[in-house]
């Protein structure tokens, strides 16, 4: 039976995004995730009292990034949270949002060698192996250890997008987080994916492939398609170009887009995303259509279907339609 995920962004007061999560649960979804971005509330704080408000739902970071926060430091935070919720926490962990870390003034090296890293990294900490000498390309840790021990094993997920990451996450991680939206992409992604794995000699089965959707609810599809637009904005700015020629978005408008929001300037941003980048880049729509796209998707392989920010203009009602018209349809 597929699984389904929910993403929130710590944007608005803690107690209203712990309220979402403990809707969430009573709704039936399997996993929760929490973006993790300097502008926003702390990750690890939000996802702490998730913890505490909740009893079931698996929680982690989608995702943090090893060039924001160290790869040692990401581990401890993930041990720490574990001990709150035993057997409930998982780490999610990606190359990072480009335009995000460009406002922060941070230069993104060797993204693919830096993920490689960071996730041995995480792992031989998280394992209690510690690290001695670690000399990689981008990260060197000299001695490193957790002073505490984590009782259970928490997995890994991978956040990836191009295909080169794609076939990391398939080879290391325990879950792959697949930034796509659109059907086409994400069956293209589960085939990486399974490459990776096949070449790392490991099982696909052992592997949780999760399409982490920009997604959008609504009755009416207009409404859904307007509270997509500022998720699609960050999408279009952060996407590669090979990524936007192969949906055809024009690369001048994009570079607009890019512009705009590095200023600040998300008026014009947002009113530079067009029906194109929102199909490509989001899935939106009214409760039937979400669930024929849902359905197209699951065909490509995936085991959790993530209902990724916005989920809606009001994001309350918008859960409470996924649990009582989308969830329902695929149990």
């Amino acid at each position: 039976m597929v699984k389904f995920g929910i993403e929130f962004v710590p944007k608005d007061v803690y107690w209203r995004t712990v309220y979402y999560a403990i809707q969430a649960e009573k709704g039936g979804f399997d996993n929760l995730w929490i973006t993790d971005h300097f502008i926003n509330r702390s990750v690890y704080v939000t996802l702490t009292l998730i913890l505490n408000y909740t009893e079931r739902i698996k929680v982690g970071t989608g995702v943090t990034n090893p060039f924001l926060v160290s790869p040692v430091v990401t581990a401890s935070n993930i041990a720490s949270l574990n001990e709150v919720a035993p057997g409930r926490v998982v780490c999610g962990i990606g190359a990072g949002d480009l335009t995000t870390l460009e406002q922060a003034g941070v230069q993104v090296t060797k993204p693919l060698t830096a993920m490689r890293e960071a996730v041995q990294i995480i792992n031989a900490l998280l394992k209690g192996e510690g690290l001695q000498n670690f000399e990689g390309t981008v990260f060197k840790v000299k001695s490193a250890k957790l002073a505490f021990k984590v009782r259970n094993p928490i997995p890994i997920y991978i956040g990836a997008q191009g295909a080169k990451m794609l076939k990391l996450a398939g080879e290391m991680g325990d879950g792959v987080l697949i930034n796509a939206s659109n059907p086409t992409d994400i069956k293209e992604a589960v085939e990486l994916v399974k490459e990776g794995a096949s070449a790392a000699g490991r099982s696909r089965d052992k592997i949780d492939v999760a399409a982490y959707t920009a997604f959008s609810i609504h009755e009416k599809e207009e409404k859904a398609f307007k509270a997509a637009i500022p998720v699609v904005a960050f999408i279009v700015a952060g996407a590669p170009d090979p990524v936007l020629e192969k949906h055809h978005i024009n690369l001048e408008a994009t570079k607009k887009i890019k512009g705009s929001l590095v200023k600040g300037d998300f008026q014009t941003a947002f009113s530079s995303v067009t029906r194109e980048m929102a199909d490509a880049f989001s899935l939106y729509g009214t409760p039937a259509q979400c669930i024929e796209k849902i359905s197209q998707i699951l065909k490509a392989g995936v085991t959790q279907f993530v209902v990724g920010s916005p989920i809606g203009g009001d994001v309350r009602k918008a859960i409470d339609l996924v649990v009582k018209e989308v969830i329902p349809h695929f149990r």
